[in-house]
């Protein structure tokens, strides 16, 4: 086969748009570092709400500070709520007040649904995606701002909800082993 310029020219056109087309389609260094980071918040958070007896979900340090059910829902509805800042549509059945929930079964399943979500809206940003423009609080950004915003929401509470869980006596999961 006599290879033309021609055809060279659209093989080259070829191979550059299935190339370009995987490259959007893979994760980007950062979309696979936020999702390292997310994990092992939410999964820690996960660990720590079934850990807590359901009788404390009502517990607070003092008065006008969110309880520990509080916390769960505050997390599980803040990240449908900054995940809609990114695009990321929710399922029918999320924009619920998920704070004045007050069954521990009923949290922790709402918890994992939420993250499930914000896992794969994540893992579903192309990096144009990430680049893309996002309004966060009336402040013009970035999709991945809200992905860093969202990764920090979760770390922020799992630490309120470990200090929680200190007061009343409950050692987090993963350091039960002699660990963090």
């Amino acid at each position: 086969m006599k290879v033309t310029v021609s055809r060279a020219l659209a093989l080259a056109v070829v191979l550059g748009g299935w190339t370009t087309a995987r490259a959007q389609q893979a994760p980007t260094a950062v979309q696979n570092e936020m999702l390292v980071w997310y994990d092992d918040a939410a999964n820690k958070l996960v660990q720590l709400a079934e850990a807590i007896p359901a009788e404390q979900y009502s517990w607070r340090p003092m008065e006008g500070v969110r309880s520990v059910g509080e916390v769960v829902g505050h997390v599980t509805g803040g990240s449908y709520f900054l995940m809609g800042m990114a695009g990321a549509k929710a399922p029918e059945g999320a924009q619920q007040d998920f704070e004045h929930m007050t069954s521990k079964a009923d949290l922790i399943r709402a918890l994992q649904q939420s993250i499930e979500f914000t896992r794969a809206a994540m893992r579903g940003m192309t990096a144009a995606d990430l680049d893309a423009p996002a309004t966060i609080f009336g402040r013009q950004t970035t999709k991945r701002e809200v992905c860093l915003l969202t990764l920090s929401h979760t770390h922020e509470h799992l630490g309120q909800l470990i200090a929680y869980a200190r007061s009343n006596h409950v050692v987090p999961p993963w350091s039960q082993s002699g660990g963090e």
